[in-house]
């Protein structure tokens, strides 16, 4: 049995903290919600800030909310590069150990020691997703995409189940390129 899943580019972004917003953007701030996002109850923010790594800065990265309790960037294993960050593949969340940089907004600065990471492939399901596939949460899965008259195979897609999530598969801009990845792409689920 195959499942088909909508296959999502996920560009640079950051989640921050209250604290942390409140640094970068001023007492009491809140966010601005620019645009849903597919999952529920996520949204891009008309909020950006620079990401500074010791070789270079990228500009303009937008904000995700809503405020988190941790304070996260992720970014393509190119964009780590480019500013010379260690950003390990991971899943959300799993930011112990992982790479340091500065954050700068309109109103202050603040210095992550750790939170940089590649977002490791995945696909966010409900738990009845999953029992439809016979999956469960963590298991590993691979994941057939159709793209330019021939297809892309992605292995190694984290399954995250949460009856929180919408069925959508996500990827870093790296990996949509390098795939030839259109937006509205679906692919495939096998095992």
């Amino acid at each position: 049995m195959s499942m088909e899943v909508l296959v999502e580019t996920s560009a640079r972004h950051l989640h921050v903290t209250q604290k942390d917003l409140e640094t970068l953007f001023g007492a009491g701030y809140e966010l601005t919600k620019k645009k849903d996002l597919s999952q529920p109850g996520q949204f891009a923010c008309a909020e950006r800030v620079d990401v500074v790594g010791p070789k270079k800065t990228l500009t303009g990265v937008s904000i995700l909310g809503p405020v988190r309790p941790e304070t996260q960037v992720e970014l393509s294993l190119t964009d780590a590069r480019s500013i010379g960050v260690a950003a390990p593949i991971r899943e959300s969340g799993d930011i112990a150990g992982s790479g340091a940089c500065k954050l700068v907004g309109p109103c202050g600065e603040v210095e992550l020691a750790e939170g940089v990471i590649a977002a490791k492939r995945h696909i966010h399901m409900t738990t009845a997703d999953a029992a439809a596939m016979g999956l469960v949460d963590k298991q590993i899965v691979s994941v057939r995409v159709p793209s330019e008259g021939r297809e892309t195979v992605f292995g190694d897609v984290v399954v995250r189940v949460s009856d929180k999530y919408a069925l959508a598969m996500h990827i870093d801009t790296d990996e949509s390129n390098a795939g030839a990845v259109a937006p509205g792409t679906m692919g495939e689920i096998i095992k």
